[in-house]
């Protein structure tokens, strides 16, 4: 489909936005901000910027087996 039809998508749900509640509003512009890739326009998108999530440690770290007090 053109990026046009995408953008009049992404117009809508932001003007939907503005008159829903913080739940449905957050939804609604995530889909404007999906809309918006999808038309070609990524500078407009509005979703905040993500943190990665930590890698998980394959062994406890260093400082349980060491100190004083351990039992040998």
């Amino acid at each position: 489909m053109g990026h046009e039809f995408y953008r009049e998508l992404a117009q809508q749900a932001r003007d939907l936005a503005e008159r829903a509640d913080p739940f449905t509003r957050q939804r609604l512009l995530k889909l404007a901000g999906s809309y918006d890739v999808k038309g070609g326009n990524l500078a407009r998108s509005p979703r905040p910027t993500e943190r990665p999530l930590p890698i998980p440690r394959t062994t406890p770290p260093a400082s349980i087996f060491s100190g004083p007090g351990e039992a040998g």
